[in-house]
């Protein structure tokens, strides 16, 4: 990996957040799969199956990226221990709502949980986004084409299971709620489109 002094980052962080970024994906692949189990509604089946694919696809992208720095992908850090046991508690979290809770509940717990987790990983890829845009060198243009190919499916994942997870909310409150949701019928793949989506849900009731 090129220097720190010539690229304009620090080679030791951003091998940090490559092994967390991974350990994400691969947390993010287990929870997916549980939270599948608790879902109720169909459309929402459908899309939670779509980002399941979706994520198993970034994490081969991750590995790809650190097979082209020469990265083992075995490393385990004490940042990436931590993912770890958060994603480990969100699967956690999902299997005890299944067992514990009613149904709709327990969809609604699956859905807090997805937002969760796609938060770090919306995070981890803003920051690569953020190297690719200020850094320089042979390991930039392999996260240039890492990025590329996953930028729009995170946005996707965060703001569409975010309005999800709130229109299942204001539903368990007895008030009318927008399913699918504003963010999905609008598809939304940005923060601005995803607030202009919420703000648009009470003329779309």
């Amino acid at each position: 990996m090129a220097s720190s002094k010539k690229s304009g980052y620090d080679a030791a962080g951003v091998q940090e957040l490559l092994y967390q970024a991974l350990e994400t994906e691969i947390g993010g692949i287990e929870i997916y799969t549980h939270a599948l189990k608790n879902v109720q509604n169909d459309d929402l089946r459908r899309e939670w199956e779509e980002y399941l694919e979706q994520t198993r696809r970034h994490r081969q992208i991750l590995l790809e990226v650190f097979r082209s720095l020469g990265l083992d992908p075995e490393v385990r850090t004490a940042g990436r221990e931590v993912v770890a046991h958060l994603g480990a508690s969100l699967v956690e979290a999902i299997d005890k709502a299944r067992s514990d809770a009613d149904p709709a509940a327990a969809q609604i717990v699956a859905g807090e949980c997805v937002v969760l987790a796609e938060t770090k990983d919306h995070a981890n890829w803003e920051l690569i986004g953020q190297l690719v845009k200020h850094g320089q060198g042979d390991a930039i243009d392999v996260l240039r084409h890492a990025h590329e190919q996953v930028e729009d499916e995170e946005d996707h994942h965060l703001y569409h299971s975010t309005g999800w997870t709130r229109e299942l909310w204001i539903e368990a409150l007895g008030m009318q709620a927008v399913l699918p949701p504003p963010e999905e019928v609008r598809d939304v793949e940005t923060k601005i489109g995803a607030a202009r989506a919420e703000q648009s849900r009470d003329r779309m009731m």
